[in-house]
C-alpha cells in the first residue's frame, strides 16, 4: 500500500480561494475556530463568530429598525428550489444621532433577527474611516477589487459616515461606494452622527441626493447610552 504525500495549492488555486473567502465576508487570516459539540455549525453560531463581541448580545428594538428587518424578510428570495431564502435587493436606512445613542447597536441587532428569521446573510461591517484606510492606493494591493467587493455584498453596515476628514478623494470613494449600491439596489445601514445638511456640505451632493432616495432616516434621541449602562 502506498501513502499519499498532501499536495500543496499552487499559487493560483490558493489565489481563487483567497477571492471565494474575500466574497463571502471572510479573512484567510482570521477565519474561526472549527466547530466543536458545544460550539455547532449553525447560521447563529457563524453569526457570533464574525459578531464583535460587544454586539453579540444587540437585538433591534427600535420600531422603524425592526420595520425594516420585516421588509428585507419579505423581499428575501430563494436562488433555487428547496435553497434557504437570502438578500437579493432590498431598502436601506440611515441612522442619524448623537454618540452613544444606540446606533450601531441597532444595526447589528438587525443582522441578528435576519438570521434568525432563517435568511441567508452575507454581510460586511466597517466603520467609514477604516474603509477608507482599506482603500488607500498602495503597492500591493488591489483597492478596484476591494470596493467592487464591497460595493456588492448583499448587506453592508456603514458605521460612522461622516467621521473621517473631508476631502476629494474621500467624497469620491464614498459617492463611487454609495452610487454602486444605490444602483444595485442593496440594503445598506449606514450609521452617522451627522445631520443631513451636514453630510452633505462634507461629502458633496451627490451622495446626499442619492442617500436621501434609497434611504430611510431614523433619527435617534440624543442620550447617550454608553454613559447609562443600564439603559443598554
Amino acid at each position: 500500500m502506498t501513502s499519499r504525500e498532501p499536495e500543496l495549492l499552487g499559487s493560483g488555486a490558493l489565489q481563487r480561494l483567497q477571492r471565494i473567502l474575500t466574497a463571502r465576508g471572510m479573512n484567510a487570516q482570521h477565519l474561526p475556530d472549527a466547530p466543536d459539540e458545544d460550539q455547532p455549525y449553525t447560521p447563529l453560531g457563524l453569526l457570533d463568530a464574525r459578531m464583535p463581541p460587544r454586539y453579540r448580545s444587540a437585538r433591534a428594538d427600535h420600531s422603524e429598525v425592526l420595520a425594516w428587518t420585516r421588509d428585507v424578510i419579505a423581499r428575501a428570495e430563494a436562488p433555487n428550489p428547496g435553497a434557504r431564502r437570502q438578500i437579493a435587493t432590498g431598502p436601506s436606512l440611515l441612522l442619524a444621532g448623537v454618540t452613544g445613542a444606540g446606533k450601531t447597536h441597532q444595526v447589528y441587532g438587525a443582522v441578528r433577527t435576519l438570521v434568525e428569521a432563517d435568511i441567508v446573510v452575507r454581510w460586511r461591517a466597517t466603520a467609514a474611516a477604516d474603509l477608507y484606510a482599506d482603500l488607500r492606493p498602495r503597492p500591493g494591493h488591489d483597492t478596484e477589487r476591494e470596493l467592487e467587493t464591497v460595493s456588492r455584498y448583499p448587506l453592508l453596515i456603514l458605521d460612522d459616515l461622516g467621521a473621517a476628514k473631508a476631502s476629494e478623494w474621500v467624497e469620491e470613494i464614498t459617492y463611487r461606494l454609495i452610487n454602486r449600491r444605490y444602483n444595485l439596489m442593496l440594503p445598506t445601514l449606514i450609521t452617522t452622527n451627522l445631520a443631513m445638511r451636514d453630510l452633505r456640505e462634507h461629502l458633496g451632493d451627490r451622495v446626499a441626493s442619492r442617500l436621501a432616495e434609497m434611504t430611510t432616516r431614523v433619527t435617534f434621541e440624543p442620550v447617550d447610552r454608553r454613559r447609562q449602562p443600564h439603559a443598554a
